[in-house]
């Protein structure tokens, strides 16, 4: 039986735990590893939002930026080292808080105008691009950081009327490759996530904002994702309600690997929601997923044994 929380969104709470909640990916991107390209044009964003609605999404994840292996983003955390030449690059070529605005704004207030009752949920870690989304009508941030990189995130938050989820990242998408395996990644991910929720709840963001991601894929090799899966239970000792996202990554391609070749990412359907019925199964109160009519099928399965 797994834990029911009172999600806190500021104007409206969401039971979480009675049933799976479906979170619909929607990236607005030209390089997203599974949808880039797209749904970049505004109009095809909104009928791709509307589809998942109508498909079972409870919510829609919009991200205006790709976190992908090796993406340079900017940061204001230097916890971790990283040389002077990487950082100027990440400056560089990361997405501009200007561009992440144009491409997520219109597309927010497009979806809340054809349906007012739609849950937004905006994907970054800049604090004005939050803020200026909430504004917009988005009711939940979604920071890969762990509300990290951008000083201002958990004020801003802690400020704002909305819901936010807290992903647990290892380093930088373009240090991943160079990180250091770790012998107990799911011990890890388990302090770091209390340790960065703690510190949320000290600056002023409620308990019952606040989600937790463990963030499958980012900053964690193939072999270190599975202990994630298996043991997904353990991050209910946390005691804040979880969210999941497995939706087509490169560990599932691994795992579903023929002939000493990964699955590529057309091939990783079936898989993703056998992952994502696992999950459920360990007590994970939403999912993130890009086929929300397979991923709300299966849930509707899964709630039956929970």
């Amino acid at each position: 039986m797994r834990p029911v929380f009172e999600w806190n969104l500021g104007t409206r709470h969401l039971q979480l735990g009675k049933r799976t909640l479906i979170m619909g990916v929607l990236n607005v991107t030209p390089d997203s590893f599974s949808d880039g390209g797209l749904y970049l044009d505004p109009e095809r964003a909104v009928e791709h939002a509307l589809h998942q609605l109508n498909d079972g999404a409870d919510i829609i994840d919009i991200g205006g930026e790709s976190t992908r292996p090796g993406t340079r983003v900017i940061s204001e955390d230097r916890t971790e080292p990283q040389d002077s030449g990487s950082a100027k690059k990440a400056t560089k070529n990361a997405v501009t808080e200007e561009e992440e605005l144009k491409r997520v704004i219109p597309v927010i207030r497009a979806i809340r105008q054809k349906r007012p009752d739609a849950i937004i949920s905006v994907d970054t870690y800049k604090a004005n691009v939050a803020k200026a989304a909430v504004e917009a009508g988005a009711e939940i941030v979604n920071d890969v950081s762990g509300f990290r990189w951008d000083r201002q995130m958990i004020k801003t938050l802690a400020s704002l009327r909305c819901g936010a989820v807290l992903m647990h990242m290892r380093g930088k998408p373009e240090e991943w490759r160079s990180l250091p395996s770790t012998p107990d990644m799911v011990m890890l991910v388990k302090r770091e996530l209390r340790d960065w929720a703690d510190a949320a709840t000290v600056a002023g963001i409620k308990r019952e904002r606040i989600v937790l991601d463990p963030g499958f894929g980012f900053g964690k090799s193939f072999e270190e994702n599975y202990p994630l899966l298996r043991r997904f239970e353990e991050f209910h000792e946390l005691r804040y309600p979880l969210l999941a996202g497995v939706s087509k990554k490169s560990f599932v391609g691994r795992a579903l690997a023929r002939d000493g070749k990964d699955a590529a990412i057309a091939e990783r359907s079936v898989g993703t929601v056998a992952m994502e019925t696992a999950l459920i199964l360990k007590g994970a109160q939403i999912i993130r997923t890009h086929d929300v009519r397979a991923c709300a099928d299966a849930a509707k399965i899964a709630d039956i044994v929970n």
